[in-house]
């Protein structure tokens, strides 16, 4: 089932999220001396790995992965791995990046990050963002990259630019050990409500999550 910590302000949620994932991460490490994060993008992140990148964590042991990317150049400023540079790796030492080279095309980009992540049975920490449709990394409601089983899918036709991506599968995320979700604005109420009817969205179909989220996005029912 879905857990859910909600808080007044979503700086608070965002310093909780920080501080649930590097528990995640000193308890990976204490019991198997590695640990392998997948990350999101968009902008509701940005603050929590703020935090995260001012703990004293053995950076060295983590590895970290990308939910999806998008297809566009190296350097992009809407590519996901430029956030993630921003706000988090240019501020931790080590940091042990595993970027999804979209700007090949989303089908080389996808074979070639298959064999990127073979070598993980399965990820610890899948960290995931969400869209107002209920879509999580690059994988939308009613799109043909929901039903691809491959571990690595190409994406087209994304109902927002750009069009072509590159994500983990559902079955990919749906493995991992622990997935998180941080989120919030009023603009989320509704498709929050959705979510905790059990509508079959894309974010409902990879399993039980921990959200964080403020209190405006749970303030309204259907």
């Amino acid at each position: 089932m879905h857990k859910w910590f909600v808080y007044g302000e979503f700086d608070k949620a965002s310093i909780a999220a920080a501080d649930f994932l590097a528990q995640q991460i000193e308890a990976c490490i204490k019991q198997k001396g590695i640990c392998h994060i997948v990350l999101p993008g968009g902008s509701s992140p940005a603050n929590c790995l703020h935090y995260l990148a001012k703990k004293n964590l053995p950076w060295n042991q983590v590895n970290w992965y990308l939910g999806d990317e998008r297809c566009y150049p190296v350097g992009h400023a809407e590519r996901n791995d430029v956030m993630l540079d921003k706000n988090l790796w240019s501020h931790i030492s080590t940091p042990n990046v595993h970027r999804i080279p979209a700007e090949l095309g989303a089908e080389q980009a996808a074979k070639v990050y298959r064999e990127v992540i073979k070598p993980v049975e399965v990820f610890d920490v899948a960290f995931l963002g969400m869209g107002e449709d209920g879509h999580t990394a690059s994988l939308f409601p009613d799109n043909d990259a929901l039903q691809d089983t491959r571990s690595v899918v190409p994406v087209y036709e994304a109902p927002k630019a750009p069009d072509e991506r590159v994500s983990l599968s559902i079955s990919t995320i749906k493995k991992a050990k622990c997935r998180m979700v941080l989120t919030a604005g009023a603009g989320k109420a509704k498709i929050l409500a959705h979510i905790r009817e059990g509508d079959p969205l894309p974010i409902n179909m990879i399993g039980d999550i921990n959200w964080y989220v403020d209190e405006a996005a749970m303030s309204t029912g259907i």
